[in-house]
């Protein structure tokens, strides 16, 4: 089967590999018909992560049940399935509470475990024609309809982006009336706004520097801020003011909740040029109102290969904690429980409620992979996010 695989630091290409094959009788075997592509993926692009040569990349597929093992019972050949990134067995003790992503069988060792991520198990990537799922039954969620059909890109959502923006929102603590502030207008950035809408936030701001991104939040029903116009804090609050705050509520001029939405790749606001890891940290606990929320999404890594001059190459940062302390500030982090979201935004979708294919900006074959992953890196060319069709 031809599938992308790592070749090194920012090379990658599309190969020739064995097929997968059944090896427990659990397992299934997807014929992927869309697989996107993450940011997530760009720091092993990037070479932070450590990823080997020979990986083949990708966590976000959706296709149709090839083969199946004689034990799989939930879903049959033939379903149209999503696969949700992190892949777990549903049964052990953190599965059975609903803590998916830190499952304790799949990565001996560890908890937790996804396609195609270094350190996060053998198990190969998803932008490919084929992948191997192991304990089916638990990580094959059914959808209805057929390949390439009007759903094709909103339910390859599922897989990661639409479930992770979701996510955020609940780390965040977002409700009804909340005033939330997301940072980053990635893919992810853009379904916590979505998110934060669809649970009736009052107003979400989204803030980022690329025009095609804030645009899209802005069709979401989000504020887009532009941190290239000034300290997007204080654009904020001076929106905050402008609108005119409750009456006894004055000084509580930023928001209820926060979400970082970029992670340690952070661009330096004083200098566009470099990271800061340190710069939305900094900036969310600046502009959340005391006894606020701050959901953290983005990936922050274990060990950073690269590391940038306010990082650290055992991913440790300096932190806040003083500010955060002293304003009473609720930080939660943590990979998706995808298994939590994917029914109840499937049906979302299903109602048209949700839309989260809003995001998509490219399709591709996956022969132009590597010049996708070459323009997404570089935020080139409108990129936001791109499907592609093996």
């Amino acid at each position: 089967m031809k599938a992308v695989v790592f070749d090194g630091t920012r090379a990658v290409s599309v190969q020739d590999v064995q097929d997968p094959e059944i090896e427990q009788p659990t397992d299934v075997i997807v014929r992927v018909t869309s697989s996107a592509l993450c940011g997530t993926d760009l720091h092993m692009y990037d070479g932070r992560t450590g990823a080997q040569p020979g990986l083949v990349l990708g966590h976000e597929p959706l296709g149709v049940v090839e083969q199946a093992g004689p034990a799989v019972s939930a879903v049959s050949v033939g379903d149209r399935v999503v696969v949700p990134t992190h892949l777990y067995c549903g049964t052990c003790l953190h599965c059975s509470r609903g803590l998916s992503a830190a499952c304790s069988r799949v990565r001996p060792g560890g908890f937790g475990a996804a396609y195609g991520y270094a350190g996060m198990g053998p198990y190969r990537g998803a932008q490919a024609e084929l992948l191997r799922v192991p304990f089916a039954d638990a990580n094959c969620v059914p959808l209805p309809g057929e390949p390439g059909d009007a759903n094709e890109d909103a339910f390859v959502m599922l897989a990661d982006a639409f479930v992770t923006g979701w996510h955020a929102t609940e780390l965040a603590g977002v409700r009804p009336g909340s005033v939330v502030a997301v940072f980053g207008a990635g893919t992810i950035g853009l379904l916590a706004a979505h998110s934060a809408v669809l649970r009736g936030a009052a107003q979400v701001f989204v803030v980022d520097r690329i025009p095609e991104r804030l645009e899209v939040a802005r069709s979401y029903g989000a504020v887009p801020i532009d941190f290239r116009d000034g300290d997007p804090v204080e654009q904020i609050r001076a929106r905050r003011r402008a609108d005119r705050l409750p009456p006894g509520e004055d000084g509580m001029d930023g928001v209820d909740c926060g979400i970082d939405a970029v992670g340690f790749q952070a661009i330096d606001r004083s200098d566009s040029a470099h990271e800061n890891p340190r710069q939305v940290i900094e900036d969310l606990t600046a502009l959340v109102n005391p006894t606020g929320r701050i959901g953290i999404a983005g990936v922050y890594a274990a060990r950073d290969h690269a590391p940038a001059p306010a990082g650290h190459e055992d991913g440790s940062l300096r932190v806040p904690w003083a500010a955060l302390f002293d304003k009473g500030i609720h930080v939660g982090f943590g990979r998706t429980h995808d298994r939590r979201y994917t029914a109840l935004l499937r049906d979302l979708i299903l109602t048209g409620r949700a839309e989260p294919q809003r995001v998509v900006s490219h399709r591709a074959k996956l022969d132009e992979a590597p010049a996708f992953y070459r323009d997404f890196d570089r935020r080139a060319n409108g990129i936001i996010k791109v499907v592609m069709k093996p």
